[in-house]
């Protein structure tokens, strides 16, 4: 008969409290309770979350799975200047931007985030900061007002956002990027390819650019180390208008176009993995968070349909689980 320790070549060992550092694949008796343990890793999962107030596409997002703002977004026939805030369980409506708006940049956290550039009618560059009750239009525009551009979520901040990419009436795709101080808007390098509907992560020195369309979809990601785009690991699958997050060596990028995907991708900084996917496929979803904990609310359904709903997604971890062998 084989035993473990010939299967995996360690034995079974009986300890009168759980290892304080155990190692993956791990099996030990825990003789004070009387329960066979093992250390392993769970694998990701996605799972629904609250609904928000007002379902709608294109919004802006800042913060994180369990401390997050979406504001801004198209409703069925105009933009809209609602904000909401999400506590991990249920959204609660905030005061309103300044300017209604679609498809716009945004940055920072639930209680210090911008928004910036999108679309109220036309391309805008106006941008608004908010701190947690107050939304307000602060002096600095973009160089290049324009839509459907990259930005940081809520991976940047409020004093260190990155623009970069997105349209405008003509041409009708641009290469160019914006990074902002807190009080001004200055041009930095600008994408290697031109492109909107594109998502990035990061920081504004450590950023990436993903996706989007030229208007040809693309699989491409770039990198931004503060001045330069330089060609980072391809996506799996060519796609626009889905939602990012995370850093530049970790990142996530979910959902998109092509035509609708519920696909769900990760980064370690060289190339992009296929992971466990998207209960609803959708576009044009708002999102963030991080490789560990992300979220990805409203956008449209597979019938491009608007829909109110959250997702949330857990990436693998390492835990302790218990053995029965019934």
């Amino acid at each position: 008969m084989t035993t473990f320790k010939e299967i995996s070549g360690q034995l079974i060992r009986t300890l009168s409290s759980d290892p304080a550092n155990p190692q993956e694949g791990q099996i030990w008796y825990n003789s004070t309770i009387g329960v066979l343990k093992g250390y392993e890793l769970v694998a990701d999962a996605w799972a629904a979350g609250g609904n928000l107030n007002t379902a709608k596409q294109r919004s802006g997002a800042a913060g994180t799975q369990t401390a997050a703002l979406g504001f801004g977004g198209y409703l069925t026939a105009s933009p809209t200047s609602s904000s909401e805030s999400y506590n991990g369980t249920s959204w609660t409506n905030t005061p309103n931007l300044n300017t209604s708006r679609q498809a716009l940049g945004s940055s920072g956290t639930q209680t210090a985030a911008l928004g910036f550039g999108g679309d109220s009618g036309t391309p805008t560059g106006a941008t608004e900061s908010f701190n947690g009750s107050t939304w307000t239009t602060v002096p600095a525009t973009l160089n290049t007002p324009r839509r459907n551009l990259g930005s940081l979520g809520g991976s940047g901040s409020q004093t260190a956002a990155l623009g970069f990419g997105g349209n405008d009436p003509s041409p009708s795709h641009l290469a160019v990027t914006e990074s902002y101080n807190g009080s001004v808007w200055t041009n930095g390098g600008n994408l290697g390819t031109a492109r909107y509907f594109l998502s990035g992560a990061g920081t504004q020195t450590a950023a990436l650019a993903i996706g989007g369309a030229n208007p040809t979809l693309l699989a491409a990601t770039e990198e931004y180390n503060g001045t330069s785009w330089l060609a980072g690991g391809n996506l799996n699958t060519a796609r626009s208008a889905g939602a990012g997050g995370g850093t530049q060596t970790a990142a996530i990028y979910m959902a998109g176009s092509a035509p609708i995907y519920n696909q769900t991708e990760l980064y370690n900084g060289t190339a992009w993995t296929n992971t466990t996917s998207m209960t609803t496929g959708k576009i044009l979803p708002g999102g963030g968070g991080t490789q560990a904990a992300a979220y990805a609310f409203g956008g449209l359904n597979p019938s491009f349909a608007l829909v109110a709903t959250t997702e949330e997604f857990t990436g693998a971890f390492l835990s302790t689980k218990t053995i029965t062998t019934s």
